[in-house]
């Protein structure tokens, strides 16, 4: 996505929708409910590598009750340390940079009418800098940071050029910290184009919301999980689809990719072996494109349930639990 620089021109400040200082967590999802937030930017344009459209648009619409959470202080989340860190990533972005940060408790609204459903929930604003006056704080640990390699990540700047079409701003900077002790600065300025782009698929978007029409799958493990929400059950009814000369192409590529994989996963393990062979006790094994390493972890204990319930039987009345089924997608020839 481009972020050239382009001359600056007057653009009308965004609208303070709701004050979000004391407001609940609850409370703050529902608001957001109400449009497209700048983190949902990536997700409603289709290029989000964590969601998809189906997903966002199930919680857009209130069909979220189903979907996997995420507990805000579950310590081993992303977002927990993101949340965190996020005040420590801006104290040394100033004191890297010299710029003066202030916290804006609002959602904000774009400004015009017909595109009242573009909110933003800012970080932070630059204060007093003619050339800068957002700031976005990110961290982004071992996994995450190589998203990073090229500068910032395609989805990231989307929310970014969200945040600058909502409140008519010129350019923010991006402040990440990779791996808990290296901190980069990046810019990014108002790209017009880009914004153009970036209303136009948000609109899209917001007519499925509208029009409480759900957006095509995209094969995506979100999609896969939005699906499973959204049809948690089968009815028993069968459907013929033998004239649907569409979706018969589309079960014969199925069934043909299928033993295709089949072939390669037979395949991959027959090279695995054969490495692990040749290795025998050695932990590490060196090739001119790379490495394969193979160690034993560390011993664990675990509860034996199956002997604990053997012995006392008594304690599956006292401590059982239903787990909820899943439907199971299989293919007969």
């Amino acid at each position: 996505m481009s972020t050239s620089r382009i001359r600056k021109d007057n653009h009308r400040p965004a609208l303070r929708l709701v004050s979000t200082k004391g407001m609940s967590r609850e409370d703050w999802l529902k608001v957001r409910k109400q449009g497209i937030g700048a983190s949902d930017a990536a997700a409603a344009c289709g290029i989000s590598p964590y969601q998809s459209q189906l997903e966002l648009w199930m919680i857009k619409t209130g069909r979220d009750q189903d979907l996997p959470k995420v507990d805000p202080g579950d310590m081993t989340s992303p977002m927990y340390w993101g949340n965190v860190l996020e005040p420590i990533v801006a104290e040394h972005y100033s004191r890297k940079t010299g710029n003066k940060v202030r916290r804006i408790n609002a959602v904000l609204q774009h400004p015009d009418p017909d595109k009242r459903w573009m909110l933003a929930n800012l970080d932070y604003t630059v204060v007093g800098n003619d050339e800068v006056q957002i700031l976005e704080c990110k961290t982004a640990g071992e996994f995450g940071s190589r998203l990073w390699r090229d500068g910032v990540p395609e989805y990231i700047q989307c929310q970014v050029q969200h945040q600058l079409a909502v409140t008519g701003k010129q350019a923010a900077d991006v402040s990440v910290l990779l791996c808990g002790q290296d901190l980069q600065v990046f810019r990014i300025d108002r790209d017009e184009e880009v914004i153009s782009r970036l209303i136009e698929l948000e609109r899209q978007f917001w007519h499925y919301v509208e029009t409480d029409t759900p957006p095509p799958a995209d094969g995506s493990d979100s999609a896969g999980r939005a699906l499973q929400a959204l049809y948690p059950r089968d009815a028993g009814t069968v459907m013929d689809l033998s004239e649907d000369l569409s979706l018969c192409g589309d079960f014969d590529e199925l069934i043909d990719i299928r033993e295709k994989l089949s072939r390669l996963e037979q395949r991959e393990s027959s090279l695995k072996q054969r490495i692990q062979e040749t290795m025998g006790d050695a932990s590490k094994a060196v090739f001119p494109s790379g490495e394969v390493s193979w160690k034993r972890s560390q011993d664990s204990t675990v509860l034996d349930s199956k002997k604990l319930l053997q012995e006392h039987p008594e304690l599956l009345n006292e401590y059982n639990t239903t787990r909820a089924g899943s439907r199971r997608f299989l293919i007969r020839t």
